[in-house]
């Protein structure tokens, strides 16, 4: 049966946090209406579950992507035989994204959002959490998000072995594209430098901005069952996959194509260390 605009009021916020459940919609079928509201379901609660969907075909899966944008095309994981904008995250294959993070903001315009399937997953564990980096800036005294206002931050990742390097400079506060809120935008698995600042200056700040990032009154988590689908908003949040778990775990994720991050302008040049610019004067 199709699926009409009234039937999708069934959004379950799960948490205080982020995060809502939506029952009671054919995403293999899925309309312009119901599509809207979904839409705007995901800016209000940032992850949204999907936790009676029985699997989405590998169509429907892209389809459902592109209704939100441009699909990536991943430069390196694993993906679906036939289907290159589906990746495949495999636990066997070392997929355990274990740390919080935002997807690739090593890159100059890193995705908007994502949509992951598990197809198998273990009896119990392997849960994911997720963050509201909204929540995360608001938690900061005046004085911090002053400081933050101007500041940027580098986003690494290298494949060992050379075969894939990216980096991008993004400020550190990011304002919203759509819904014009700021939120912290700085992640541990791949922000490494606050380039304003000293080494050591960098380091504190970043450690503090990572740590209120990650609090759990900032948080949901879910439990997956075979089937069901996550679509999250990779602008104002980070995630986290539990590795407590050992039998395998497999999911298939869709990524849209991302925008270039903004906030305020830098008020200072990045930091250039004494002595590094003495070495460099006398090269």
């Amino acid at each position: 049966m199709t699926v009409t605009a009234e039937s999708i009021v069934d959004v379950r916020p799960i948490s205080g946090a982020l995060g809502a459940e939506v029952r009671g919609v054919d995403l293999e079928h899925l309309g312009d209406e119901v599509f809207a509201q979904l839409h705007a379901a995901l800016l209000a609660h940032l992850v949204l579950f999907f936790p009676d969907a029985v699997g989405l075909t590998p169509q429907a899966h892209k389809e459902f992507g592109r209704r939100l944008g441009s699909l990536e095309i991943h430069p390196f994981l694993p993906t679906l035989d036939g289907h290159e904008e589906i990746v495949v995250l495999d636990s066997d294959q070392g997929a355990k994204a274990d740390v919080w993070h935002t997807d690739v903001t090593f890159a100059p315009s890193p995705p908007i959002a994502s949509i992951l399937q598990i197809v198998r997953c273990p009896a119990y564990g392997g849960d994911t959490m997720w963050s509201n980096q909204y929540l995360a800036y608001q938690a900061l005294s005046e004085p911090i998000r002053d400081l933050l206002t101007g500041l940027t931050a580098h986003h690494v990742f290298a494949v060992p072995g050379g075969s894939y390097r990216s980096e991008a400079e993004h400020p550190v506060v990011r304002t919203h594209p759509v819904t014009g809120r700021r939120s912290l935008y700085v992640n541990r698995m791949f922000t490494t430098r606050i380039p304003q600042l000293r080494k050591d200056e960098s380091d504190l700040l970043l450690g503090l901005l990572f740590g209120i990032s990650e609090r759990p009154e900032h948080s949901c988590r879910f439990r997956w069952q075979p089937g069901a689908i996550a679509l999250w908003d990779n602008r104002a949040t980070q995630h986290h996959a539990i590795n407590d778990y050992t039998e395998r775990r497999v999911g298939q994720r869709v990524t849209i194509l991302g925008d270039e991050p903004h906030g305020e302008a830098p008020r200072w040049a990045h930091h250039v260390d004494n002595a590094s610019a003495a070495a460099a004067s006398r090269a």
